[in-house]
This record gives C-alpha cells, structure tokens and sequence, in this order.
C-alpha cells in the first residue's frame, strides 16, 4: 500500500519487480510461491515476506551482524557502514528515534572517535554526523 500511496504505481506495477528485486534464496522462494498461487496483490506478497522473514531466526541474524559490525577506519568506508548500521536497526527497531539509531550506532565505532564526538553532543543535537 505505501508504493501506490508514496508513487501511485497499482499492485501489479509494483508486484512485477519481484523477479528482479528477489536474489538468491529470495528469489527461489518467490519463484515457488508465485507457481503455486499466482499473481497476487502487494498486501498478499506483503503478508508472505514477514511471515517468511520477521521472525526469531532473522532478527537473530540482523542482531547479530550489528553487533559483530565494528567500525574501522582503516577498512571501512564510513558512510556505507554507517547506512549499513542503520538499515539494520531501522529494520529491527522502526519505532526508535534518529537519535537512538545514531547512538546506538556509535558505540560501535569505539575508542577515540566515540569520545569525542559523545563531548561534542548534546541528547538535543537532532542529528549525529559521521564524516570519514
């Protein structure tokens, strides 16, 4: 519903991507749902992502990859960690503040980077900006 709200693309607009959007296990699982049922309207395909995706297994998995992302200045290309991060806590936690997601976001950036831009903030600041 938010495709057709957000562009007014119709469902089968917007269901036709599916074979392009969908990679690897994605895409064998779409390819046997859409055998067996059809062509179906965003809601239906809608229902079928979270029950197949949003569950204990997988925000284990996107916990876990959060958690495990360290940043590293040395290997790391800071904006596409950091979107990276946010995809991930967005995904998990789409109720939490900017403000929570980017510190939460910086404690995984550690040591003197954390410091000193944790003494330069304030809870009012209503963006963190990390520039690497």
């Amino acid at each position: 519903m938010e495709f057709k709200e957000d562009f007014e693309l119709p469902d089968r607009l917007v269901t036709a991507r599916y074979n392009t959007l969908f990679t690897r296990s994605a895409h064998r699982w779409y390819i046997k749902l859409r055998q067996a049922h059809g062509h179906q309207s965003w809601t239906w395909w809608k229902t079928q992502i979270i029950n197949k995706w949003a569950n204990d297994a997988w925000r284990f998995k996107v916990e876990t990859a959060f958690e495990s992302a360290k940043f590293n200045a040395d290997k790391d290309k800071a904006l596409p960690w950091f979107c990276q991060q946010k995809d991930r806590l967005t995904a998990l936690y789409p109720e939490m503040s900017e403000f929570m997601i980017h510190r939460k976001i910086l404690r995984q950036c550690g040591g003197d980077l954390e410091h000193a831009v944790k003494s330069r903030t304030t809870e009012k600041s209503s963006a963190l900006v990390l520039v690497g």
